[in-house]
């Protein structure tokens, strides 16, 4: 069983949901993401997105694509991402891992090459965006021989076709993008996605993590009542953007740590109390 499986299995255990937070490796700087990485586990993170920067990040929005530039700038690069992930398995060997990018680096390293060494370093699942799952299939074959959970895309125009075609590679969570647009659009249509989430669920049979729009507390336990997991990127990104290197890690902790609570009290859990990773 995967580690990403078996947090799924225990959440709901608990009948809680997860709480999945995205950060760009390298920003605001790679000194701290690490570090951040822990915050994220202490304020109540189930699983981390970590975003591997590339130039043209074409499913993101403004606030990660600044984010993807501010770590290029600083020379980060996929082994670096590698590097980041396996400093912080020096001390949590339990929280999953997902990183999330694009092909490119992917493709420039050697998809097999990239396996081995993403599970060298703690890696738990890989989710590329611009790998469509019809010419997924060696990438998915690559993940799965290296105890790895590929994990796609779906969206409001996915069709039965395409979700088929997912459920037949996917492991892990499916990501379900909320909105038809970039991360960070406009505010999401909850009773839109709940239309959806049974269909989903219906044909691939793993959790489906909602994620695009969501931006506060009261969305998150919105969303947290429809579907397996809650997927913030941008207003984390946003929060790092506002921050100074002092106390980037207190204000990420406490905006975290809200959007927990707002799940939580959603779905009448009590979680268990959290100390330091």
């Amino acid at each position: 069983m995967s580690k990403i499986q078996a947090t799924f299995e225990r959440l709901q255990a608990q009948g809680r949901k997860a709480l999945i937070p995205f950060i760009t490796a390298g920003d605001p700087d790679p000194a701290l993401t690490v570090p951040l990485m822990h915050t994220l586990v202490e304020a109540g993170a189930d699983i981390i997105e970590l975003g591997v920067p590339f130039s043209d990040p074409m499913a993101d929005g403004p606030t990660i694509q600044r984010a993807s530039e501010r770590a290029l700038l600083k020379g980060v690069s996929l082994r670096q991402v590698l590097g980041m992930v396996a400093n912080f398995r020096a001390d949590n060997n339990d929280t999953p891992v997902v990183l999330m990018g694009y092909a490119n680096p992917v493709e420039s390293m050697g998809v097999n090459e990239f396996a081995a060494t993403a599970l060298d370093a703690g890696v738990d699942g890989v989710l590329v965006v611009d790998y469509p799952p019809e010419e997924s299939i060696e990438f998915a074959r690559a993940m799965h021989a290296n105890a790895l959970d590929p994990i796609f895309l779906l969206a409001p125009t996915s069709t039965p076709a395409r979700i088929a075609q997912v459920a037949a590679l996917a492991s892990g969570y499916v990501y379900y993008v909320s909105l038809k647009g970039v991360t960070g659009s406009a505010a999401l249509d909850v009773a839109a996605v709940a239309a959806r989430i049974p269909e989903i669920h219906a044909s691939t049979g793993v959790p489906v993590g909602v994620g695009f729009g969501i931006r506060d507390a009261a969305t998150a336990g919105r969303v947290a009542r429809i579907a397996d997991a809650v997927v913030v990127g941008s207003r984390i990104i946003e929060e790092i953007e506002q921050s100074t290197s002092d106390n980037v890690c207190a204000k990420v902790h406490a905006l975290v740590a809200e959007l927990r609570r707002g799940m939580d009290d959603a779905v009448g859990t009590n979680p268990p109390v959290r100390g330091a990773s």
